[in-house]
């Protein structure tokens, strides 16, 4: 059985995990987060696109199927995400509602990187809820893109686990830090 460390005791992991899976249901606020990029719309989707590398799902297949160990999903989720996070998904919505007469380009992104999850995950479950992050793209009637998203602190503070609650602080800064490395400040945006 092994150890997690909750309020820096070292708590046996099934004592842990039946303990932090019967909070209630309850309700919070979230604050979305709309960043005006003042880039064109093809031209900020390709910065990001650059920024947060796909998943490349062979990878980490190799390292299970030769016998590796998380130190090596580390290493090579350091090495494939030196900004920290990835794309695991991407959806066309331009395409997908075009036929039913939609004109606003969008894309939305499932946006990640599985060695922060599992640092969350090892505390609350429900952290797989918000992780990876979901992140949408659009155009302004001027062709300019908006990035839109929750703010993940929001999200992973509803968990009710300071551990928790601290890595999703930081998926904010990882957030700003990406749209930076696009060219748009966002700071005063997640603020």
């Amino acid at each position: 059985m092994g150890t997690v460390f909750a309020g820096g005791e070292a708590v046996p992991a099934a004592i842990a995990v039946s303990e932090r899976t019967e909070m209630p249901s309850e309700i919070f606020t979230v604050r979305r987060v709309d960043v005006h990029t003042g880039m064109p719309y093809t031209e900020f989707v390709t910065a990001l696109e650059k920024a947060a590398p796909p998943l490349d799902p062979g990878v980490f297949e190799l390292i299970e199927e030769e016998g590796g160990s998380w130190d090596d999903v580390r290493a090579a989720m350091a090495k494939i995400a030196p900004h920290h996070l990835i794309r695991y998904w991407r959806i066309n919505g331009t395409q997908v509602l075009k036929l039913a007469g939609g004109t606003t380009r969008s894309v939305e992104y499932l946006i990640g990187n599985h060695v922060i999850a599992q640092s969350m995950f090892q505390y609350n479950p429900r952290a797989l809820l918000y992780a990876p992050l979901r992140m949408m793209v659009w155009s302004e009637d001027k062709g300019d893109a908006v990035c839109t998203m929750h703010r993940p602190s929001d999200e992973f503070r509803s968990l009710g686990n300071a551990e928790v609650a601290k890595i999703g602080e930081d998926l904010d800064r990882y957030v700003i830090e990406l749209l930076r490395l696009c060219g748009v400040e966002a700071e005063q945006d997640f603020a």
